[in-house]
């Protein structure tokens, strides 16, 4: 369970406080250390970090060529990076991990309900499940603009359902592996590598 006080100081203040405690309870993890690989639809077996440099070496080894979440929010390590040296300890920090996470799931969440059209409990479930794939009504949710002042609803006891280990990460997306990919798609982040002497450059 996550301290109640750390989440008022850390989360985005745009959502209200029993919408984190949801979204971090069902997919989110108790262990800020937390990395989370799937390579395909297989979750990768990994030994549990136990420090912030075991955390970071796990995402240096599997970003770029798998789907890797991290922390109390699991949130995408690959996001907005196009080079392994740019991963940040953020990523494993609990106040930093909340902060980040909190903001991108408040915009996917806004892109839900605005797909909706108005503000409904069954938009935080499919924005649960963007969160966890990475995608929504066929798209790359975490790349898509922010709808901005859309009115969200405080999902209601009742649609709540608690989630296992395999469901923390996506589990729809193969991985891209030995190609450049866009740095707005973490679920293809991988390093930059030229591939203009073997044939042409990855799209």
């Amino acid at each position: 369970m996550i301290d109640a006080a750390l989440i008022e100081t850390c989360a985005d203040p745009a959502l209200e406080v029993t919408i984190v405690e949801r979204f971090i309870a069902e997919a989110g993890s108790p262990d800020p250390l937390a990395v989370t690989v799937t390579l395909g639809d297989r979750l990768v077996l990994l030994p549990k970090p136990t420090t912030t440099d075991e955390a970071m070496a796990l995402m240096r080894d599997h970003v770029g060529k798998a789907v890797v979440r991290v922390g109390i929010t699991q949130y995408p390590a690959g996001l907005g990076i196009s080079d392994i040296s740019e991963l940040d300890a953020d990523l494993v920090d609990a106040c930093a991990n909340i902060r980040m996470g909190t903001a991108l799931f408040g915009k996917v969440y806004r892109i839900v309900t605005k797909w909706y059209g108005n503000a409904v409990d069954e938009a935080f479930d499919d924005a649960i499940h963007a969160w966890k794939t990475g995608y929504f009504d066929g798209k790359a949710v975490f790349s898509e603009r922010d709808p901005g002042d859309v009115e969200i609803a405080a999902p209601t006891e009742d649609n709540s359902s608690q989630v296992g280990e395999d469901d923390i990460a996506p589990d729809s997306v193969e991985p891209v592996r030995g190609q450049a990919a866009s740095a707005d798609d973490p679920n293809q982040a991988g390093m930059r590598i030229d591939l203009s002497g073997i044939g042409g450059r990855a799209p």
